[in-house]
């Protein structure tokens, strides 16, 4: 006899099946765990507090050595090796850095060399999130020698480094998923950055745009209170006032406004060329024909013939920044940092030693925003700028153009300089470097390195289309479903008639139209033996987990389907219920997929896939009602 059933609604579950269906084997996306997340929060801020003081050692390490290579002596006070007096002599001492560095990677690991934030990007992107132990050591060491002897690198990529490879190992040490281990590393590299700055809310930023790749609670909650703590560690252990001193600033003219954000564009121009001639350079060591070991020397020699005629391009130089930012520099200081300290930067980076890459781009920025603005001063007076806060926009747009991190470099300036009226004038000069530099730069200076490995680094932020669409939103009119009172015979015989009807597993509900389980096809034909046995014999128990609720997202669908390794799920209604309402098939999911990446501009309408016709089970038609009575 054939019977044809109204969709399911209003019966009450089981109360024995309610923590089935609503929490086990819940995907943390759906109920999230929140003690894992302040356990994260703790470990997050116990790696920053350690890597605040690790920072602290590495500013007097680079101190020590400097001290000890220029000046003989032994202090971790800082003096600039600018102030030397070795004369020809200062041309070996990079090199001398450099050979030292080049045997700390032959012998300890090879992952120390360039500059920290695109190597912790790899191993996020494609490692998930491990990096060797021996980094936490090995990066500093390597990098105060490499500073010491008169690098041109600042301290905060090799930080960067260091406390992502400690949040990296903490992550190894513990049992934790790799997404956690991803947060740690970000926030060991981020606490770091701070701790050198005291520039917390720029280190949040940089940890979403350069590391994290997202933008969700369970991973900013735990950056930001390591970086928060790491810039505690900067007050208590290096200075409260601000790291990049500068004049008071006037808020700007509409006029300057304008010019602030063309010095912003030209500078992004600039930016996009720094970054290609650095890639030819270190293109241009690889064809070499001398094993890699003796780059770094080779790369310290020029470093060291370009600090003899010009002293100021040796070692970190923050105090050209400050010089750079107070508007009095002079012409010959600003070129030398402009084109000198690019030099030498751009030789000592591409022979693959140890060093950062930010305070040089700030240096060469500011000097050049600098210039710009004695330049438009002298031709454009109407413009009515301020060469402090030319050279500050110069200095923010350079990192933003050649890392991308639009509101890192923004925020950074306003953090490290205390400058708030610079806001506007830097929310320009940004954006225009960003905008040149995406126009005409596949890759940026952080990317370019793994990108040519075949490491795709994400450029998008926004949440992934599949979670922003409940399964409510797909679900057809119709669903055809087995009774548990029928025999594996009866089954058979329908299949057999309603091949088109039939996927990889039938849904199976009780005589009251509860939910009982997913039948396997294959179960189904392989059968051996009775076929007047009911059906509910091939059913195994974990089949009943195999659900989802129609408040569900489809990417909850698609973990369900892998965790089960199964092509179709029944849906149930949300509450104390466990009728069937419908049915989820991967079918659907690539058609709601594809209608999305339409909405975002992604694809081509021509190439969606029908929605119409991909449904392998139906709803609203009960097959088989007891034994024996069978429904189409």
């Amino acid at each position: 006899m054939k019977h044809s059933s109204p969709a399911h609604a209003g019966i009450p579950i089981s109360p024995s099946l309610e923590p089935t269906l609503a929490n086990e084997g819940a995907p943390p996306r759906v109920a999230p765990d929140k003690r894992r997340l302040l356990r994260i929060s703790l470990l997050a801020v116990l790696v920053a507090v350690t890597i605040s003081g690790v920072a602290r050692l590495l500013v007097s390490l680079i101190n020590l050595v400097t001290n000890l290579v220029f000046f003989g002596n032994v202090s971790v006070a800082y003096h600039s090796p600018a102030d030397n007096h070795l004369g020809l002599w200062v041309i070996l001492m990079p090199a001398l850095g450099g050979l030292v560095v080049s045997l700390m990677a032959i012998y300890g690991s090879k992952a120390i060399r360039g500059h920290g934030i695109p190597e912790a990007m790899e191993q996020v992107l494609t490692n998930q999130s491990r990096i060797k132990p021996s980094i936490m050591y090995l990066k500093p060491v390597s990098a105060a020698i490499s500073i010491g002897t008169g690098g041109p690198f600042g301290a905060e990529g090799p930080i960067i480094a260091t406390g992502g490879a400690l949040g990296s190992t903490l992550g190894q040490l513990i049992h934790i998923t790799h997404h956690e281990r991803k947060v740690l590393l970000a926030a060991g590299a981020t606490a770091g950055m701070s701790a050198i700055f005291g520039t917390p809310i720029a280190a949040v930023f940089l940890a979403i745009e350069l590391l994290l790749f997202e933008f969700s609670p369970r991973s900013l909650v735990p950056v930001a209170l390591a970086c928060i703590t790491g810039a505690a560690g900067h007050h208590l252990l290096f200075e409260q006032r601000p790291v990049f001193e500068m004049p008071a600033l006037a808020a700007p003219s509409n006029v300057a406004l304008a010019t602030y954000s063309a010095i912003g564009l030209v500078v992004g121009l600039a930016s996009v060329g720094i970054t290609k001639l650095v890639y030819w350079i270190e293109d241009a060591f690889e064809k070499l024909p001398i094993h890699w070991a003796w780059w770094p020397a080779l790369g310290g020699l020029a470093v060291g013939g370009i600090g003899y005629f010009a002293p100021r391009t040796l070692g970190v130089g923050y105090e050209n920044i400050s010089a750079v930012l107070s508007g009095t520099a002079p012409l010959a200081l600003l070129l030398t940092l402009c084109f000198l300290k690019f030099a030498s930067w751009a030789i000592s980076l591409g022979s693959g030693t140890s060093g950062g890459t930010l305070a040089p781009l700030l240096t060469i920025g500011g000097a050049m925003g600098a210039l710009l603005g004695v330049a438009i001063q002298h031709f454009l007076p109407a413009s009515d700028i301020a060469l402090p806060l030319a050279a500050l926009v110069g200095m923010a747009a350079m990192f933003a153009g050649a890392s991308r991190a639009l509101l890192t470099s923004i925020v950074f300036a306003v953090e490290s300089t205390g400058q708030a009226q610079a806001l506007l004038p830097l929310l320009g000069a940004c954006t225009g470097a960003y905008l040149v530099s995406f126009l005409l730069m596949g890759n940026t200076i952080m990317t370019e390195k793994i990108a040519r490995r075949g490491v795709k680094t994400p450029v998008d932020y926004e949440p992934d289309l599949l979670d922003k669409v409940p399964v409510s939103q797909i679900l057809q009119n119709e669903l055809v479903t087995i009774s548990t009172n029928n025999s594996i015979g009866e089954v058979r015989a329908w299949t057999g008639r309603e091949p088109a009807r039939v996927g990889s597993h039938l849904i199976v509900v009780d005589v009251e139209g509860t939910f009982a389980g997913l039948l396997s096809t294959v179960a189904l034909t392989s059968w051996q033996a009775d076929e007047h046995v009911p059906i509910s014999t091939l059913l195994q128990p974990q089949s009943a987990r195999a659900t989802v609720l129609t408040t569900d997202t489809l990417r909850t669908v698609v973990e369900r389907m892998a965790r089960e390794n199964v092509d179709v799920l029944p849906v149930l209604l949300p509450g104390k219920d466990a009728r069937v309402t419908g049915v989820v098939s991967y079918r659907d999911i690539l058609a709601a997929y594809n209608t999305r990446l339409q909405d975002h501009g992604n694809t081509a309408p021509n190439i969606l896939l029908k929605r119409k016709g991909l449904r392998v089970l139906l709803r609203g038609k009960t097959l088989f009602q007891s034994s024996g009575q069978a429904n189409s």
